[in-house]
């Protein structure tokens, strides 16, 4: 009993000497987190939940949703979807939970999952518009996925370290020496960074050798400090640098202020703030225009739109005062960050935001400026971002190549990519057919004929195949011909096609030793005036007589068996000639053309393409006036004289020549 009474009293005396030191504890986490030390504050909260009794859930659960926090702060999506997946499921009261474990889910590439919590979280908090937009993310990012674009990215593993290595700018006109950002150990600041538990970054540099492997980094001598450096930017000529310096320390935060520096020979000069803005507020992520006279810059200065915006200023040229900054507006900027800009050939900024419809966290992005001083911007999509992070973007000039930052490895470190876009490739792989059997033409000749200018000539095999390269960005027509049979074309165009791809296309050649039908060539009854759905095929018409020149025809027209067979002859004449004066008003010269009034002397034979369009009619049957009185209601001898109401052409000669010529 004594025994069990000092157990009891030792037990009172340690929990009253814990409930301090648990509070004491928990204070510290989160001064941690309200000074921007997560990666401290997640070891101070873990320590405080494991120190909770399960009984206080309400303060577990708070913890793990603070933990949560800390994970998705420090850009750690998968430590993240756990603990906010945990938090939800302690029925956490903040809504904010459910909306962030379906950000994780979609960070770590869960698009389907991450959508279902979306919806979950738009019943807990339907005036929220966001979920809206991140469930058409995720639509978009699906399909993206499905639907890659063309360029390829590799790791440069050359450049790449255990910690963070990202925002690369090229360092020489050959594009032969990059600089980037580094938080690896031989960077000159010493501490280490309570918000990333990595060491502070500086700028380091590569060259590439004969054999396209890169050297091993180095700091760059006289830039970096034992503050944090990075995110270098080169103006045109490669001897000017403007970088981001950040001052900070354990449990202080200072601003970010962009830093200058000349280069004289292979010295870079003492590296001086531009003063864009005063050193308390944040100016980061400098881009140039080429001419260096607008600096384009991220900051989280009073009159943006939210989170970090990129704003702009300007200064004449070889002067020294920057103007005051420009926000570029809700096209660029949204209530989240907006980042690591960079400018290309004719004005053209590419930048990283988490703002806009994306993959996952920060999405590069391409933005357009137009006359009236707005931006059309569009995602990159896959395979340039990803669910990761994918960021700081830097191009070669006139090419389609460079190197990007992502997290898309899932360490949770930035690494370095590279990126190009292959040249187009396009082929083109066609087939030439009779138009009656569909029975493939041996020996036709077929011409390419380009926009650029090109003319080449290609022969059908035995499968009546053909097939020919083609360069982006032209118009082509394929011309096919053969003796016996009216020339046949067919077009296709690369203008446009933002992805290798190959053609395929069928030539159609039509027999000349039968009369060829012209459809939906129509007539009222009684009238030889052409009706208007009558243009389309007269058209075709055009365009075949153009494409055969040295062909002449007779143009054949037939009607139906009512009324007398002289009044039928003259009303089919007029109808013959009605068509070849539309072919003349179209340019055809009238020596090609004959007209031949048939009247009801050559009924129509029902074919097979009649029969689909009209079962009750016999395969093989002439439309005869004594076949038609035969047909079962007046609908069907309607329908029956109409077919019989038509115009066809035959052709005369295959050697007519042009007296223009």
């Amino acid at each position: 009993m004594r025994k069990f009474s000092i157990l009891i009293i030792l037990l009172i005396i340690t929990a009253v000497q814990e409930a301090p030191a648990q509070k004491r504890k928990a204070d510290r986490a989160y001064a941690a987190f309200n000074a921007g030390e997560y990666y401290d504050a997640i070891d101070q909260f873990k320590g405080t939940y494991s120190k909770t009794k399960k009984t206080d859930k309400t303060t577990r659960t708070e913890i793990v949703f603070m933990i949560a926090e800390c994970y998705r702060l420090i850009n750690d999506p998968k430590n993240a979807e756990t603990w906010y997946k945990l938090a939800v499921k302690s029925a956490y009261p903040r809504t904010d939970a459910q909306y962030w474990l379906a950000e994780s889910l979609k960070k770590n590439g869960k698009y389907q999952l991450a959508i279902d919590e979306f919806k979950k979280y738009k019943q807990v908090a339907p005036s929220d518009s966001r979920a809206d937009q991140e469930i058409r993310a995720c639509e978009l990012s699906l399909e993206w996925q499905r639907n890659p674009d063309a360029y390829k990215v590799d790791e440069l593993k050359d450049l790449n370290s255990k910690e963070s290595d990202f925002s690369p700018s090229y360092g020489r006109d050959d594009f032969g020496v990059i600089y980037f950002t580094s938080s690896r150990d031989d960077a000159a600041g010493n501490k280490t960074h309570g918000a990333t538990g990595q060491g502070f970054t500086d700028i380091f540099e590569s060259r590439i050798d004969k054999k396209s492997k890169w050297s091993t980094p180095v700091p760059v001598e006289g830039i970096n400090s034992e503050f944090e450096d990075g995110t270098p930017f080169f103006v045109s000529d490669y001897k000017e640098l403007y970088y981001t310096r950040c001052e900070a320390g354990k449990r202080e935060k200072k601003g970010c202020v962009i830093m200058y520096s000349k280069k004289t020979g292979d010295t870079w000069s003492e590296p001086k703030n531009i003063g864009i803005l005063p050193d308390s507020l944040v100016a980061a992520h400098p881009a140039l225009t080429s001419d260096g006279t607008t600096l384009y810059f991220v900051s989280d200065m009073a009159g943006g739109y939210g989170g970090k915006d990129i704003w702009k200023a300007t200064k004449s040229a070889g002067g020294d005062a920057w103007s005051k900054p420009v926000n570029l507006g809700p096209d660029i900027n949204t209530n989240g960050n907006e980042l690591f800009p960079f400018l290309r050939e004719e004005g053209i900024l590419y930048f990283s935001s988490d703002g806009l419809i994306g993959m996952g966290g920060l999405d590069i992005f391409k933005a357009i400026p137009q006359p009236d001083g707005s931006w059309v911007v569009t995602n990159m999509k896959f395979p340039i971002n990803t669910s990761a992070d994918d960021f700081g973007i830097t191009f070669e000039k006139g090419n389609e190549r460079g190197i990007f930052s992502s997290t898309r490895k899932g360490r949770g470190n930035d690494e370095l990519y590279s990126f190009e876009f292959p040249p187009l490739k396009f082929n083109i792989t066609g087939l030439v057919k009779d138009e009656k059997t569909g029975a493939a033409i041996t020996g036709s000749t077929v011409r390419l004929i380009a926009s650029d200018g090109s003319n080449l000539q290609a022969e059908t095999g035995a499968g009546g195949d053909f097939k020919f390269g083609l360069k982006p960005d032209v118009d082509y027509i394929f011309l096919a011909s053969k003796t016996g049979f009216l020339n046949g074309k067919e077009k296709e165009t690369t203008k446009g096609q933002e992805k290798s791809r190959d053609f395929m296309v069928t030539i159609l050649l039509t027999p000349i030793d039968k009369p060829i039908e012209l459809p939906n060539i129509f007539y009222d009854f009684g009238k030889w005036d052409l009706r208007p759905e009558s243009m389309v095929s007269l058209d075709k018409l055009v365009e075949t007589l153009t494409d055969n020149a040295n062909v002449t025809i007779e143009l054949m027209s037939h009607t139906d068996s009512r009324d007398t067979e002289e009044y039928n002859y003259n009303l089919s004449q007029k109808r013959a000639q009605s068509v070849v004066q539309y072919l003349i008003d179209k340019g055809i010269e009238p020596e090609r053309l004959s007209a031949k009034g048939y009247g009801e002397s050559s009924p129509k034979v029902v074919d097979a393409s009649i029969v689909a369009q009209s079962p009750f009619l016999r395969n093989g049957t002439a439309l005869t006036e004594q076949y038609i009185n035969t047909l079962s209601n007046e609908e069907q001898k309607e329908i029956a004289h109409q077919i019989n109401r038509r115009t066809e052409f035959r052709v005369l000669r295959t050697d007519y020549v042009s007296p223009k010529k």
